[in-house]
């Protein structure tokens, strides 16, 4: 787990900027930097290690092994399973090192390579032979690859912070791509090419870019997408459970593979506590296994209890930590600039939490259970397209069931105004719920307008389909970055054995009712591993993360400087909010109404990353792209 940054241009580049674009990442790598030119110094890769797998000086990066030279950040899981194919045909090795192995894989296979590889990773290849400089992101999009690309130069970067930097990069911000992420969390500042920040973009999850380094131009292919399989359809549900149990055991097994202290974060919930039981099924009793949660003692945010119940079970070593408001006040300047983009609410901070405890106990490898929620049906809302997925027949009895266990799981939707009506109602009467509402009109229709339509393409049941657009296009990619950044912040590495591509694969094709019948979220991983997790977590029904008590908070440490920010003329007179309606809001949720909580958050943390992030970094001096720059 590392940080990569380069720059390719037109002349020879200023091999001082990219280290000093490292040196903003060193907090991604911390045990070793470097630095490598061609010869004619148009190319400078930059590299920040973590050293996780063979931590010896051997691999140090960037790497050069013949005409190749590679930055690479994350994990090539299944290196081991490769580097035997590959010395079958002829390739020797000289490190214990997964990078080698990508830049063998690279030599033999090519630009399909990627397609073989289990694991999160952004890396670029300079390729003296093809005169390309070949990128690559993982398919889930765990680990990030943003870049620059004009005419005379490309520069790539783990973070953003590192591109900021450079030359006619520029810092303006793309006010309706951040209302619509601020409207509906869920939806990323920098989903897709685009990024909240015009002329630097990402490389999407699942594809590739070849540079040609004489005309610097590129091209961006998709390398992996989930397609239905009729053969997993035929599965019985018996089947399937024992298919999907050997599928996740072996995700785990090879996200064990590490060369430095591990363990995983725990929150007491179904998905983190597989990871745990399949882990200590996997090490044994007597390997030495830590976990990591996060306590709200005396609040209905406490998700002490049932992480307990784990840790008795497992046998781990337990490590609680207790995120407060004061400390996210202190915090705060941090936590934007490390984030770099707004989050979607405090539970964030809580993740920030359970990593520092982690780096403060010596543990530098975190499994996690991101992403069971998208792979498997953890949320309500994917009752709807579950219920659509069946038989007419079918449907009445499961919604049935579905109203009883979850009542508000299938609320009708009110019938409501057109959305210009409603927004000019809450205005004139500072009332609503709808973040919409406090953004200036203008902007609200402009945002509603940039919202993403349903992908009906996906070729699933529409319970496939759902889970296939939130796992690879909505919802998990915002969670991985929150994930990425935050782990990064503190050295860690975090791994997700639910991110594996053969699972999705598997789990999209299945029939709905192995998903979510009987009411069931999860209902395939909760089958999988009867006689595994304990009874009481196996069959609980109610779930959150680290979830932090919002309200008090707001009620408490953070409401002062919440309301500071509301009442502050800037804020008053912006062309972005309308703060006549944010300070109703504010004064609504001081009279009692705590649902307003989730929408105070997204002043607090608009405010916070302007103040944090943007203006610090337009505070830092321009690095310039080439040698000859004055």
């Amino acid at each position: 787990m590392c940080g990569i940054a380069g720059l390719v241009g037109a002349r020879p580049v200023h091999s001082a900027t990219v280290a000093a674009m490292t040196e903003l990442l060193a907090h991604r790598g911390p045990d070793d930097a470097g630095l490598w030119s061609s010869a004619d110094g148009r190319c400078v890769l930059g590299h920040r290690r973590l050293s996780i797998i063979d931590p010896t000086p051997a691999g140090h990066q960037p790497m050069v092994s013949g005409a190749h030279v590679v930055t690479f950040n994350g994990e090539i899981y299944n290196y081991l399973e490769l580097a035997e194919r590959l010395k079958q045909e002829g390739e020797h090795f000289q490190t214990n090192c997964d990078t080698e192995v990508l830049l063998a894989a690279y030599r033999r296979w090519g630009e399909k390579c990627v397609a073989e590889f289990n694991g999160m990773f952004a890396f670029a290849i300079y390729d003296a032979d093809r005169h390309v400089l070949f990128c690559a992101r993982d398919r889930f999009g765990e680990k990030p690859f943003l870049f620059r690309a004009s005419d005379e130069y490309f520069a790539f970067a783990s973070e953003y912070k590192a591109l900021l930097r450079i030359e006619r990069v520029v810092d303006r911000i793309d006010e309706v791509r951040l209302a619509r992420f601020l409207f509906h969390p869920s939806q990323g500042l920098d989903d897709g090419l685009n990024t909240v920040f015009p002329g630097v973009f990402q490389l999407p999850q699942a594809h590739t870019l070849t540079l040609d380094l004489q005309r610097l131009t590129w091209r961006i292919v998709r390398y992996w997408d989930a397609k239905p399989d009729a053969s997993v359809a035929a599965l019985s549900e018996a089947e399937a459970q024992l298919r999907f149990r050997d599928l996740l055991t072996d995700s785990v097994k090879l996200r064990l593979r590490s060369d430095v202290p591990q363990g995983s974060c725990l929150s007491g919930g179904l998905d983190s506590s597989a990871v745990v039981c399949i882990a200590r099924q996997l090490l044994g009793d007597d390997t030495p296994y830590d976990t990591f949660t996060g306590r709200f003692p005396g609040t209905n945010a406490d998700e002490g209890s049932w992480a307990d119940e784990m840790v008795r079970a497992a046998h781990t070593q337990s490590h609680m930590t207790e995120p407060k408001p004061e400390g996210l006040l202190t915090e705060i300047a941090d936590f934007a600039w490390h984030n770099e983009l707004p989050t979607g609410s405090a539970s964030q901070y809580a993740q920030w939490c359970v990593f520092r405890l982690a780096k403060q106990t010596g543990i530098t490898v975190l499994l996690d259970g991101q992403g069971a929620d998208e792979l498997l049906g953890g949320y309500e809302q994917y009752f709807e397209p579950y219920l659509a997925s069946l038989t007419p027949e079918r449907r009445s009895n499961e919604r049935a069931k579905i109203a009883e266990r979850y009542p508000l799981g299938l609320a009708t939707p009110r019938q409501r105004l057109s959305r210009s009506a409603a927004h000019t109602l809450a205005g004139a009467m500072n009332a609503g719920s709808d973040a919409a509402f406090g953004l200036a009109w203008p902007l609200a229709e402009r945002m509603y307008r940039a919202l993403p339509k349903p992908d009906e393409t996906s070729g699933f049941h529409p319970l496939g389909a759902a889970l296939h657009r939130d796992m690879l296009s909505a919802t998990l990619p915002v969670l991985l970055r929150y994930g990425d950044r935050n782990s990064m912040a503190h050295s860690r590495e975090v791994r997700l054995p639910f991110c594996d591509h053969r699972l999705a694969e598997f789990v999209f094709s299945l029939p709905p009712a192995f998903l979510m019948g009987g009411a069931e979220t999860k209902r395939l991983l909760r089958g999988s591993l009867a006689g595994v997790l304990p009874e009481k977590i196996r069959t609980r029904w109610n779930k959150q993360g680290f979830v932090p008590p919002q309200v008090d908070w707001f009620r408490g440490s953070l409401g002062p400087t919440l309301r500071a920010v509301i009442e502050d003329r800037s804020f008053q007179d912006s062309t972005f909010w309308r703060g006549r309606w944010w300070r109703s809001v504010l004064e609504r949720f001081e009279k009692g109404e705590t649902a307003l909580s989730s929408v105070l958050w997204r002043p607090f943390i608009e405010h916070a990353w302007r103040t944090h992030f943007v203006a610090r970094i337009a505070r830092e001096p321009v690095l310039p792209v080439f040698a000859d720059a004055n």
